[in-house]
């Protein structure tokens, strides 16, 4: 939206800080080179090791985004929690639970095992559970052609564009797909599924070779945080209890072997895919997705990784954060003589700060001066103070003049990025009698 101001020929905007903060994620990876591209698949061997791309998708619908973030790549292991929550969806929990079991297996994502009492695969974030699930989908009787095409229109749901299939590296997967064969030998020795191994493998194979982006990752995992709702389309994809159970395994499973040091470092449910696709959400909140092709030893993608562990630790985005989430965060937008005043409420994390600067870029003011009115503010963490102080610095750069009333000094010491102080207002005239 374009600003209009007291400033003769100045017509600027209020931007969003989000899209350079994200940038300068990329950039402080970005010379990164350990990790090799998967290696057992030729056409991931040959793939460009050096794409770098990061998305988020707020529960409200609005991606921000960063680098190669509309490259295209295929889903692989990425695809496993969405056809577990198709299934679910499908078939219900309890027929799920009688295929797959839902515990950390604490090996690599393709080893040849079964739980020692039941025979059945540990979890469904595993080659061996995520092949089973993947035959519950359409029916145990359904043909390879028709469950795979209710798996690709899932995942278009979610994405919110119709998706295809990278046929070239699907078939390049299945030449070299004996050790998914010997998994789909071993689970139908024990019953686990009725299908030929063929053609469960290339059923399997199919799925992951569906072909997505960063920016459509995003919005896919935030449906889940989203409790099933697409954010951009306002489809209802999943339902919430499919969403929760989904976002449970993957907080256990996902990150295979290493889940258990993601969790407690990362604190964001993820899954991640060997062609460098990284994916994580936070319940009602958002999601977010990085693309990066070069994979540590575990199969995760080096510099993902590190742009999560740099999102957990810069902007508080950990699900075992003891702070609450701030939600409707903008009270009121007042327009009071020369002044317009933008009056806050709750918690101020990076949720509530992402949704205050929405509300502000998306106006046109014509006052001569913004201020932020925080009396009703109960706290505000680090990331909530630096996007603040990034707002305030754009509206001034805008044209305006810009003012904060901070009574209870919640921003106290607040500190713009070009060094200056924000002005701090002594009082705001009839503003408390009106809103009590």
């Amino acid at each position: 939206m374009r600003r209009r101001n007291r400033y003769p020929g100045a017509v600027q905007e209020i931007t969003s800080p989000i899209p350079q903060y994200l940038s300068a994620l990329l950039d402080a990876v970005r010379d990164e080179q350990s990790g090799h591209v998967a290696d057992y698949i030729p056409e991931l061997a040959s793939a460009d090791p050096n794409p770098l791309g990061i998305a988020m998708c707020t529960v409200s619908g609005r991606i921000y985004s960063a680098g190669d973030c509309d490259v295209p790549f295929t889903l692989q292991s990425i695809s496993k929690p969405f056809a577990y929550a198709l299934a679910l969806q499908e078939r219900g929990i309890e027929t799920v639970m009688a295929t797959v079991g839902m515990e950390p297996s604490g090996e690599a994502f393709n080893e040849l095992s079964l739980d020692g009492k039941s025979n059945l695969p540990m979890n469904p974030m595993i080659n061996a559970g995520a092949i089973a699930v993947n035959q519950l989908i359409n029916g145990e009787d359904s043909t390879v052609e028709d469950r795979v095409e209710v798996i690709r229109s899932l995942m278009s749901d979610l994405a919110g564009r119709d998706l295809g299939f990278n046929e070239s590296l699907c078939y390049s997967e299945l030449d070299h797909a004996d050790r998914n064969l010997s998994i789909a030998h071993m689970l139908r020795s024990y019953g686990v599924i009725r299908d030929t191994a063929h053609d469960a493998v290339l059923s399997y194979t199919r799925q992951c070779a569906i072909e997505t982006t960063a920016r459509d990752l995003a919005a896919m995992v935030a449906t889940l945080g989203n409790g099933g709702v697409q954010p951009i389309t306002g489809k209802r994809v999943l339902d919430p209890d499919v969403c929760r159970l989904t976002m449970a395994v993957m907080s256990s499973a996902g990150m295979y072997d290493a889940a258990g040091r993601w969790m407690a470092r990362v604190g964001i449910p993820a899954k991640s895919g060997v062609s460098g696709g990284l994916i994580g959400t936070l319940p009602g909140q958002l999601g977010i997705a990085t693309f990066s092709p070069r994979l540590d030893q575990e199969g995760n993608s080096v510099r993902g990784t590190m742009l999560f562990e740099k999102l957990s630790q810069q902007m508080g985005l950990h699900l075992m954060n003891p702070l609450p989430v701030g939600v409707h965060a903008v009270r009121a937008i007042e327009e009071r003589g020369e002044d317009t005043v933008i009056v806050l409420q709750g918690m101020i994390n990076f949720s509530a700060a992402e949704s205050i600067i929405h509300e502000i870029s998306t106006r046109d003011f014509s006052a001569h001066r913004l201020v932020l009115d925080v009396t009703r503010v109960v706290q505000v963490d680090g990331v909530g103070k630096r996007m603040l102080g990034s707002t305030l610095l754009r509206m001034r750069r805008a044209g305006y003049d810009i003012g904060v009333y901070d009574p209870e000094k919640r921003l106290l010491g607040l500190v713009l990025s070009d060094g200056t102080r924000a002005p701090r207002l002594k009082g705001l005239k009839g503003l408390k009698e009106r809103l009590r």
